[in-house]
């Protein structure tokens, strides 16, 4: 497996680390700037993978699905990394604390409306990882090593469409609470 995979991994595994860590911090210790700061620092595993990523590249490797993962890691981590630790935190508090409420189920147009808002959460995650692939395209002036970046994006913009495709479908048939019609 390509070395950048393993890198991206590891960021995964750092975010959701620095996750747990500031809520426990938060909530079983009761030191809430210090959940606040571990919190805050989920971001610095993004640009730790990009600096990796760009150096990489910058020292004449050639792009790899690793290297576009990369972006689509970060433009993830940015579009949807604050719903993440606000999910992340309502689970702590219901699964560890034994307190706070379950979200509840969203039905009709309420369902709909929400699944937009998650269509334009990943709209703005294309729109940075494009921007960070782009950056990197022209950062590296050397479009043969750098063309399996370009691939990335037309296997992302395709699963963009079909993710804007179904969430539009809610607002044709919404969805329905069970046992009714």
């Amino acid at each position: 497996m390509n070395w950048i995979i393993w890198i991206i991994i590891a960021c995964e595994i750092g975010f959701w680390v620095l996750i747990i860590l500031g809520l426990a911090a938060r909530y079983l210790l009761n030191r809430k700037k210090l959940g606040l700061v571990l919190l805050a620092l989920t971001p610095l595993v993004d640009l730790l993978l990009l600096a990796v990523s760009a150096i990489d590249l910058y020292h004449g490797a050639k792009s790899n699905i690793g290297h576009g993962l990369a972006a689509v890691y970060i433009g993830v981590s940015v579009g949807f990394g604050k719903n993440m630790i606000r999910w992340a935190d309502r689970q702590f508090r219901i699964r560890v604390l034994k307190t706070g409420e379950k979200e509840k189920d969203l039905f009709g147009l309420e369902f709909a409306k929400a699944n937009l808002i998650g269509w334009l959460r990943h709209l703005l995650a294309y729109c940075i990882g494009g921007s960070l692939i782009a950056a990197t395209v022209l950062f590296v002036g050397d479009f043969e090593r750098t063309s399996e970046l370009v691939g990335i994006m037309r296997v992302w913009t395709i699963v963009l469409a079909i993710d804007l495709i179904i969430t539009l479908s809610y607002f044709v048939w919404p969805k329905k609470e069970k046992g009714r019609i």
